[in-house]
C-alpha cells in the first residue's frame, strides 16, 4: 500500500467548466482522471491524492509562475499542465513564446521528479469565436509534442480527439466542454498515461473515440437565435473583459488548493 499524488494545474479546462456537479461546483476531466487513478489504486491498495490549482483565465506565463511552484511544494507523483489557450485569444500571442514557457515549467517539474501531462489544444475550425487561432494553436500543439518528446512527457491529445469536435460536447459559450467532453477527454488522458481503464466501467462508459450519434439538424431560425443569444450571452462580456483588460478568474484561486485522498 502507498500514495500518488496528482497535481492539476492550469485554466477553466483543468478547472472544469462547465462539468457542473450536482451539489454546486464543477467536475471536470481532472477530477474525472483522479478517479479513475483511485479506482485503479484500488486493486493494489494505493492511495490516491488530488489536488487542483487550475483559475479559470489564467494565461499560461501566470500559470507557470505561481502554479508550478506550488506544485512543486506538493511534491506530486504526477502534475498536469495544461494552459495556453487563453493566451492565444490575445491579439498578438505568440505560439512560440509560448511553448518557452512551457519548456522551462516543464523542465522544472521534470527536476522536481514529477511525471508530466501535457495536452495539444483542440482544433478551433468549426468554433466562431476561436477559429482565427487555429493557424496559432497548431503550432504551439507542435511544441507540446517536441517538448513532451525532449523530456519524457505524456500527451492527451485532444486535437487528434475528433469525437469532442460535436459540438455536444460544448457547453452554451461555445468555449468549455459539457460533461460529455470532460467524459471523454478524462478517458483519453488515461490512456495517454498508459493506465487501465477501471474495472467496474461498462464498455459504453470505456468508450471515448465513437462519435456520438448523428444530430438531428436545427432549424435555420433557431440557429439563428442561439447564434444572437451566445453574442449577447458571452461573447460581449468576454469583449469587455478583453477591452477593460480583467479576467473571470481575477480574484479565484485553484479550487482544491491541498491534496485530499479521493474517494475509491
Amino acid at each position: 500500500m502507498g500514495t500518488y499524488r496528482y497535481v492539476a494545474l492550469g485554466d477553466s479546462f483543468t478547472e472544469g467548466m462547465v462539468d457542473e456537479r450536482p451539489g454546486g461546483g464543477y467536475r471536470g476531466w481532472a477530477d474525472r482522471l483522479a478517479e479513475h487513478l483511485a479506482a485503479a489504486g484500488e486493486e493494489d491498495g494505493t492511495v490516491v491524492e488530488y489536488a487542483n490549482l487550475a483559475v479559470r483565465g489564467r494565461l499560461l506565463p501566470r500559470i507557470a509562475a505561481e502554479q508550478v511552484p506550488r506544485a512543486l511544494d506538493l511534491r506530486p507523483d504526477l502534475v498536469s499542465l495544461i494552459g495556453g489557450g487563453n493566451d492565444l485569444l490575445r491579439p498578438r500571442a505568440d505560439p512560440d513564446a509560448l511553448a518557452q514557457v512551457l519548456e522551462d515549467a516543464v523542465r522544472r517539474l521534470r527536476a522536481g521528479g514529477a511525471a508530466v501531462l501535457l495536452a495539444t489544444g483542440t482544433d478551433p475550425a468549426a468554433a466562431p469565436l476561436l477559429r482565427r487561432t487555429r493557424g496559432a494553436v497548431g503550432v504551439l500543439n507542435a511544441h507540446v509534442w517536441s517538448i513532451a518528446q525532449r523530456h519524457g512527457c505524456a500527451v492527451l491529445d485532444l486535437w487528434g480527439l475528433r469525437a469532442v469536435a460535436d459540438r455536444r460536447c460544448w457547453g452554451e459559450d461555445r468555449i468549455h466542454m459539457t460533461a460529455e467532453g470532460h467524459r471523454r477527454a478524462a478517458l483519453a488522458a488515461l490512456d495517454a498515461l498508459g493506465r487501465p481503464v477501471p474495472a467496474g466501467l461498462s464498455a459504453a462508459e470505456r468508450d471515448y473515440r465513437t462519435p456520438l450519434p448523428v444530430a438531428v439538424p436545427v432549424p435555420r431560425r433557431e440557429a439563428l437565435a442561439a447564434d444572437l443569444r451566445w453574442s449577447r450571452v458571452h461573447l460581449l462580456p468576454w469583449v469587455r473583459r478583453r477591452l477593460r483588460r480583467t479576467s473571470s478568474g481575477a480574484e479565484r484561486t485553484g479550487k482544491l488548493p491541498e491534496p485530499v485522498p479521493v474517494p475509491r
